[in-house]
């Protein structure tokens, strides 16, 4: 099956990292490489213009590597993007000029029912974005029914978690859950009625196991500081988000950034000395066009926040 890979915001994303033709750039989640070879295009590598493409997913990195192959300016490396400060450091890189960060899940892992991740496609429970470590099939039939609710209401704010728990615990008990559809169908069953009827009753829980396969929030909350502290003066980091947790993670953390003096307000002077990293630009949220949203029904739910550092 080919990589597909349509480039959430393109022309967004290009705008909002102002590549220098002669400067430094990152993507940290090079997928297909449709936001890579946009941005390699735009840089001069007998001039120091230069890209990393990382990708926990080795299916990624090799599709990638070929796609960019005609460009010397870009280097593809299988890595997450939470070890971008670790590979920086490997090629005596000081800093670099922009990073975008695509937190979705590519069309290619969604649609190729071999990896596990859609409840449409009957496959074995995978999930694995590196193909390595817990599957989602140990996920299902390894946690015990509190936690599972945990994950799938945390993950995923499913109102109906502690039922699709118990009876994906229920069915376990009387032969281990192997497929895609099985717990698709188990979802279903634990859901009322009136709920089963919307058009994706098991996005949720799908949603919230694939989280917990692959540690996305905690992988995201531990790289935020690390690739700021990574962005030359000026730099800019752009990260795409498709749901709430991602968005208000990075939302929370951009803020933090921009956060100045932390005096009590009723100090004449300030005495902490603390003074914003950057600005947020623009200070809200990117959405896609409805154009692409028609065309690209998965970049509904996407949005852009990037921030300048100073």
């Amino acid at each position: 099956m080919e990589f597909v890979h349509k480039p959430i915001m393109l022309s967004q994303c290009l705008e909002a990292l102002k590549i220098d033709p002669l400067g430094i750039y990152v993507d940290g989640t090079v997928g297909g490489a449709g936001h890579s070879s946009e941005i390699a295009k735009r840089l001069e590598h007998k001039k120091g213009g230069r890209l990393l493409c990382l990708d926990r997913d080795p299916d990624a990195v090799k599709v990638a590597s070929q796609r960019l192959s005609e460009y010397k300016q870009a280097s593809v490396h299988h890595r997450n993007y939470s070890d971008l400060v670790c590979l920086l450091k490997e090629l005596n890189i000081n800093g670099v000029d922009g990073v975008l960060l695509d937190l979705g899940v590519s069309s290619f892992q969604l649609d190729c029912a071999e990896r596990g991740f859609s409840f449409r496609l009957d496959a074995p429970l995978d999930m694995r974005m590196s193909k390595e470590g817990i599957s989602a099939k140990d996920v299902v039939n390894g946690y015990d029914e509190a936690r599972l609710a945990n994950i799938i209401f945390t993950y995923s704010e499913e109102k109906f978690a502690r039922k699709i728990a118990a009876a994906i615990v229920r069915e376990r008990q009387k032969a281990p859950i192997e497929t895609t559809l099985e717990l698709a169908e188990i979802i279903k069953s634990a859901i009322p009625a009136a709920a089963r009827r919307e058009k994706n009753p098991c996005k949720r829980t799908f949603q919230a196991i694939r989280i917990e396969v692959n540690g996305e929030l905690e992988h995201l909350k531990a790289a935020l500081d690390s690739v700021f502290e990574a962005l030359n003066p000026g730099g800019r980091l752009a990260i795409i988000t498709f749901h709430s947790l991602e968005d208000r993670i990075v939302k929370q953390k951009y803020k933090e950034w921009c956060k100045g003096c932390t005096c009590p307000k009723d100090f004449p002077v300030c005495v902490c000395g603390n003074k914003p990293k950057g600005k947020m630009t623009p200070s809200k949220a990117i959405e896609a066009s409805k154009e692409e949203q028609e065309q690209n029904p998965r970049s509904k739910s996407a949005r852009l926040r990037v921030f300048e550092k100073l």
